[in-house]
This record gives structure tokens, C-alpha cells and sequence, in this order.
């Protein structure tokens, strides 16, 4: 089964443990198989260092054994562990990452968890010490093998349970979303099911923490590593999985193996869930946004339509002298198409009594960059007014490329308490909208086919400051996605000043990122673990030394004529 269980969560995992169980029992399955790390949730990061948490989670694995004693079906369950049995709780004890098999009232088996992944997002030997190479767990006369997580990801775990007499490999995870991962997943499993020639189930995690977005997406393999289950992704689910002995093997009789949606699809549906959890887990009464009449907003306020319904989401139009009324009829267009409540407060006034107050600093005229700058910091003081009074959660539409570049206000269009399109890059942000929109157009044409602009100025267009987005993003799928070098990407075709200018851009920002909103992951690189710079960096001051900041004006202005 696949289940959505809340990291520190620990008495409703417990509960939601024992409502599936109770499923299990009725559909007279004989062993119900969960995730790793159920009943802490998974990442518990520094709650793992509380001895009172671990005494808690240690205490809920009991709880989910005495389920056990009534003859029911047998349970295989991630929690924490001790060197030998949690009933052990000896101070300074190693911590492990472990499954329990639970059958009877007793705890039959432990397996800690060997592999601890230490890379982009993941830190686990900050926590817990690895495990040994693990045994097969014997279970009513069956050897089953268990890979934990990234235990699957590499050859050697399987083909040791193999070799110790596993007849049936089961990898338990909490293995988080990411564009073209659930494909990625079902071609390692199939590698470990030809490698062993054993048949392998898949189990996953499902729901929003923070940043981290799990899928599901669990099946089932045959000894011939053809897909004979797939449960559906962004939900909770329970299946069975009949096998049965032929010979010396074990088969898995065919289920319901449902077709893998295309990636966008997946993309969309991994940002509805992270808005709705992350709003549902922390107590949010609603969203709040403010509805400028361009593309981020437009998709960001459908995503948190499809999250949480039309009568949980409310928006601001805030405009200002800049605004233009395209953008004003825009938004009340695609906030009438989505049935959201829009208001409309004119910020025209809060920048007069700025003005009067700041001019005399600046010799009595307001510089334009504190006239654009001005514009987003007044209207992010009037979106968190709101948002504190009515307890909604405040929703920042920026996206990936903005974060990237910088080309945000700190205090401005930064503040929030959860970024929906963080993770999503411009180009993306257009095909997103056009994917929701095949299935209902909510998002009015005309907000697509505009030039993107701030409308913090006269005429204004981003085109001014940055590259076309479709250059912008394919120069910085090299510098973030791949970590190419500022040489390495001009030597894919660009522009040495291009480059050269998004290089600068992208460290110069480092300290707004810094201290931007949470936001989902959806890609291979997100702005937060998988990407960690330091503010202070002389590494890319060396690398930009030859930068000309006059001949990239010069090519933009090429470019605009």
C-alpha cells in the first residue's frame, strides 16, 4: 500500500497504520507492506537527535506489533531502530533506518537499512548508521529479500539476498518526485529482476512535506521484469498482489497496471499535491495571492484552485499608475474562469506618501530602481496583512528562472509562505498552462500570448533585462541542471556575453535565494539541498573577471531591433 504519513506525526501514523491494516485484514491479504520510515515520517531530519522522539517512534512500533497479535496478516513497516530490537533503548546506541516484519505480536525480523544516501537533498548518515549486509527475512516458510530505498539503486544488495536464498525481492521507499523519476524507478527495478531473476514489488510513499514531493507510483514486477501491477501516482492506494509458486519460482498473477501519464501531467499534479499538503499539514485556513494578470500568477492560482477548491482561494489585484488595464482585465478574466473571489486595492497611494517621505534622501527626485522596487515591497506588505488576519497561507508566484537570475524583490514579490512554481522555469510555466488549459481553459489566451513584464515602469518588458526565457533557460539548464562552468557552456553554441551575463546574474542572487520561500521540487536541481553555494564566492568572481557588461547591452539591443 502506498500512504500519506506526516513526518513527526507519530500517533496519527500510527492510526492512519491501523486503518490500513484493517483494509489488509478484510481483503484477507497475508502481508501488508508500507513504506520506509512510516511511523517517523519521512525526512524526520533533526527530530531524529530528540531522545524523546526517538522514545516515541520506538513506543508507536510496539503499538503497530500489538496490531499483530490477533492473528491478522503480517506487517512489514519502516521506523527506527536500535543495534538489535527497539525494546533495547539503550543512550548512545546506534540509530538505524529500518524495517520490522511484525507477525503475532512480535517483532520477527529487523533489517537496517546499509545504503545511506549522502547526495543532493538526502543526508541520512547525519542520522543513522548503516547496516550490515542484510539476510533474507524468513517469513511462513518464504524468503523474502528487502532493499530499502536506495538499496535498489545498485546491483550488489540484490544479488546478495539472491545468493543467501531470497525467492522475492520487496524495495520499500520514500523516494521523492521528480520529472522522469517513476520511469527512471521501474527501469533500475527491471535491471535488479533480470540481474536475480526474481520477482520485485515496489513500494512508495505518497504526500506533500515542505519541499519534498512523494509520488507513489508503486508496482509490481515479474521474474521476467514485465509490469504485472502500477498503482496510480498523487495518491494514497491499496492493492493486492497475488503470488503464487510454480516450480521453484515465484509469479505474481497480473493486476491492474495503470498507464503512466506524460511527464507534464505528472509535473502539474506533483505541484497540486505539494501546495495541498503543505497548506492541510500546517493549519492554513486558505490561499491567499496576489492576481496580477500575467502567466505565474494565472497558473499558480489554478494549481491552488485544483489543490484546495474555488472557495478556499482568495486574490489581490494591487495595481499601480504602471498597470496597465490589459493586465487589470486579465486578471478579474481568469479569476472569474477559476470562481475566486478578487479584490482590487490601489497601491498609487502608498507610493505618493513613500515618495514624499524618501525623495529628499535622493535630492528630491526617486531613483527608478527604488520607484520599481518600491512597488513590489508595498504590495507584499498588504498581501501579508491579509494573510496574517485571515490565517491563509500566502502563495508567491515566482518562478525558476526569476529565482535564478534575481530578478525578484527581496521584501517584494519574494515574500510568501510557500513557492508553487520555484522548481518550474519559464518555458515550463507556458507549457504547464497550456496542459491545464486542454482540459478546461481556465487561463485566459490573451495572458498567454502577452510579452511577460513587471509593469514597474513605462513600457516595461523583462525582455529588457534578460534574454528571451526560451535562451534564458537553456543557458541555465546548463549552469544549474548540469553545473556546467561558464567555458563549458559557451561551448555549447552560446553567446560568451550571454553567458557570461546569466553567470553573473546567477551568483549575484545567491543571497535572495537564500532567503526565498519553500517550494516543491519537481526537478533534478531545485534551489534548495540539491544546489548549495556559498554567498561569498571568489570561485565565480575568478570566472567572470572578463565580463563586459556594455557588450551584453549591446547584444540585447541587437536583439530588440
Amino acid at each position: 500500500m502506498q500512504g500519506s504519513f506526516a513526518v513527526g506525526g507519530v500517533a496519527a501514523n500510527v492510526a492512519r497504520v491501523k486503518a490500513f491494516y484493517r483494509i489488509a485484514a478484510l481483503a484477507k491479504a497475508d502481508l501488508v507492506v508500507f513504506s520506509e520510515m512510516t511511523v517517523p515520517g519521512y525526512p524526520p531530519e533533526d527530530l531524529l537527535l530528540s531522545k524523546s522522539f526517538q522514545k516515541r517512534c520506538i513506543e508507536a512500533l510496539r503499538e503497530c506489533t500489538e496490531m499483530t497479535s490477533a492473528g491478522g496478516p503480517a506487517m512489514l513497516i519502516g521506523s527506527i531502530g536500535r543495534e538489535a530490537r527497539p525494546e533495547a533503548d539503550a543512550d548512545g546506541a546506534a540509530l538505524h533506518n529500518a524495517m520490522f516484519l511484525l507477525e503475532g505480536g512480535k517483532i520477527m525480523a529487523q533489517q537496517n537499512k546499509r545504503n545511506l544516501p549522502n547526495y543532493g537533498i538526502f543526508d541520512e548518515p547525519r542520522y543513522f548508521a548503516a547496516g550490515t549486509v542484510p539476510a533474507p527475512m524468513s517469513w511462513r516458510g518464504v524468503n523474502l529479500g528487502v532493499l530499502i530505498c536506495e538499496e535498489m539503486w545498485s546491483s550488489d544488495l540484490a544479488q546478495a539476498l539472491k545468493q543467501q536464498g531470497a525467492e522475492l525481492l520487496i524495495a520499500v521507499n520514500a523516494s521523492p518526485f521528480e520529472i522522469g523519476k517513476p520511469e527512471m524507478r521501474e527501469k533500475v527495478a527491471a535491471r535488479r529482476v533480470r540481474e536475480t531473476a526474481l520477482p520485485l514489488l515496489y513500494v512508495n510513499q505518497v504526500g506533500g512535506h515542505d519541499e519534498w514531493i512523494f509520488d507513489g507510483n508503486g508496482f509490481a514486477l515479474d521474474a521476467d521484469a514485465r509490469a504485472c501491477l502500477r498503482m496510480p501516482g498523487f495518491r494514497e492506494d491499496f492493492r493486492l498482489l497475488r503470488l503464487e509458486k510454480r516450480g521453484e519460482t515465484w509469479c505474481a498473477v497480473a493486476g491492474e497496471v495503470t498507464s503512466r501519464p506524460p511527464d507534464l501531467e505528472l509535473a502539474y499534479n506533483a505541484l497540486v499535491l505539494g501546495l495541498r499538503d503543505f497548506v492541510l499539514k500546517n493549519g492554513y485556513a486558505g490561499v491567499l495571492l496576489g492576481l496580477s494578470g500575467g502567466i505565474d500568477s494565472a497558473l499558480a492560482a489554478a494549481i491552488a484552485v485544483d489543490a484546495l477548491g474555488s472557495e478556499q482561494v482568495r486574490a489581490l489585484m494591487l495595481p499601480s499608475p504602471y498597470t496597465s488595464q490589459e493586465s487589470l482585465e486579465d486578471a478579474r478574466e481568469c479569476a472569474r474562469r477559476l470562481g475566486i473571489r478578487l479584490d482590487s486595492i490601489s497601491i498609487e497611494p502608498g507610493m505618493q506618501a513613500y515618495a514624499a517621505m524618501m525623495a529628499p534622501m535622493f535630492g528630491g527626485e526617486m531613483p527608478e530602481l527604488v520607484i520599481g522596487n518600491n512597488q513590489p515591497r508595498l504590495r507584499a506588505a498588504i498581501l501579508m496583512e491579509l494573510s496574517r488576519v485571515e490565517r491563509r497561507l500566502l502563495l508567491n508566484t515566482g518562478n525558476k528562472s526569476e529565482m535564478a537570475v534575481g530578478y525578484t524583490t527581496l521584501y517584494g514579490d519574494m515574500c510568501g509562505h510557500y513557492a508553487v512554481l520555484k522548481d518550474v522555469y519559464k518555458t515550463m510555466v507556458y507549457q504547464l498552462a497550456a496542459w491545464r488549459n486542454a482540459r478546461q481553459e481556465v487561463i485566459p489566451q490573451h495572458i498567454i500570448a502577452r510579452a511577460p513584464t513587471a509593469e514597474l515602469l513605462p513600457g516595461q518588458a523583462d525582455q529588457d533585462t534578460l534574454p528571451p526565457y526560451e535562451l534564458l533557460d537553456r543557458i541555465l539548464e546548463q549552469l544549474v541542471e548540469r553545473r556546467c562552468g561558464v567555458e563549458e557552456t559557451i561551448a555549447q553554441g552560446f553567446e560568451r556575453e550571454v553567458v557570461e551575463y546569466v553567470a553573473a546574474m546567477l551568483h549575484a542572487a545567491e543571497h535572495k535565494r537564500r532567503q526565498s520561500a519553500p517550494g516543491p521540487k519537481i526537478g533534478a536541481m531545485s534551489f534548495w539541498r540539491d544546489r548549495r553555494y556559498p554567498i561569498s564566492n571568489g570561485w565565480y568572481v575568478e570566472q567572470l573577471q572578463r565580463f563586459d557588461g556594455a557588450a551584453l547591452a549591446r547584444v540585447l539591443d541587437e536583439r530588440k531591433r
